[in-house]
């Protein structure tokens, strides 16, 4: 019996590991993130998403995630944030800053 829970265990844990860190979807938009704020586990590493459908490049940065990567234009991009500590941490487009606005809340 011992064994059969230990395998069982193991293979709960394989396939946990199989499927990932969370991901959430972000769309650039007219120069606007869609949704403008993302709620995402805390304390999780999640993948995010970032869907370019504007023919032109834009830059997803953020001081507080320490994270920036250009997403040229009808292109996509993976970016790894957190594990994330519960709050609000926002994000801009760096080349469209006063329009490409938004933030991660962590909960």
């Amino acid at each position: 019996m011992r064994t059969v829970l230990v395998i069982l265990g193991s293979l709960c844990c394989a396939t946990a590991a199989l499927a990932g860190p969370p991901e959430v979807q972000l769309e650039i938009r007219d120069h606007l993130f869609f949704p403008a704020e993302l709620v995402v586990p805390a304390n999780t590493k999640v993948r995010l998403l970032v869907i370019n459908a504007d023919p032109t490049a834009e830059e997803f940065e953020s001081y507080e995630l320490n994270r920036e990567k250009i997403i040229p234009g009808g292109r996509k991009a993976v970016i790894f944030i957190g594990p994330l500590a519960p709050g609000e941490y926002p994000f801009f487009g760096e080349f469209f800053p006063k329009t490409a606005q938004g933030k991660v809340i962590a909960k």
